[in-house]
């Protein structure tokens, strides 16, 4: 009598099979998101190139802006990557960079609640960067050029922190789901 075949080697039933092989339907989402990405860096090069032409000719306070325009983009480049990679690696197939030197360090653990509590982060520190630039275009509320109100900025803080404190829950539901397993 033979034994019945295990781990790879097993044959999956075609439903099991098929709803197994359904996770390469991501493959064109993660690859729109690498298109999504080229275009910030266009963004990116096109506000660069913008601040470098201008600088002579704006204020401090308008280059401090343009700046943090361009670490918004990055910011938002650096999520797209964790999106790409970690939800690639996580959800579709392994990347099989193991020992590769560019290897980013928080990949050889990442799961999804990890992926989440990043994600949680990475989208805090981008409501930081249009808050703090929300706060420095206040100083022009009342004047007939503003574009932000007292208003829009309340609104903006307590987003903002509404972004914090569901970031720290996530933090703690993955803690707490972590220490029981």
């Amino acid at each position: 009598m033979t034994p019945a075949p295990t781990g790879p080697a097993k044959r999956l039933a075609p439903l099991p099979l098929l709803i197994f092989g359904s996770r390469w339907l991501q493959v064109p989402l993660y690859i729109g998101l690498i298109v999504a990405q080229a275009v910030y860096v266009w963004l990116f090069l096109k506000e660069l190139l913008h601040l470098v032409a201008t600088a002579n000719s704006v204020g401090e306070q308008e280059i401090m802006l343009i700046v943090l325009g361009l670490i918004d983009v990055v910011m938002i480049s650096n999520l797209l990557v964790m999106v790409i990679v970690g939800g690639y690696e996580t959800f579709v197939s392994r990347l099989g960079l193991e020992n590769h030197p560019d290897q980013p360090e928080w990949l050889s653990h990442v799961n999804a609640g990890v992926l989440k509590v990043k994600l949680a982060m990475a989208i805090i520190g981008i409501s930081s960067i249009h808050l703090l630039r929300t706060f420095i275009e206040a100083s022009n509320i009342g004047t007939a050029g503003a574009r932000v109100t007292e208003t829009g900025v309340m609104w903006q803080t307590i987003i903002h922190t509404i972004f914090i404190v569901s970031a720290v829950g996530i933090a703690w539901v993955d803690r707490l789901t972590r220490e029981k397993n």
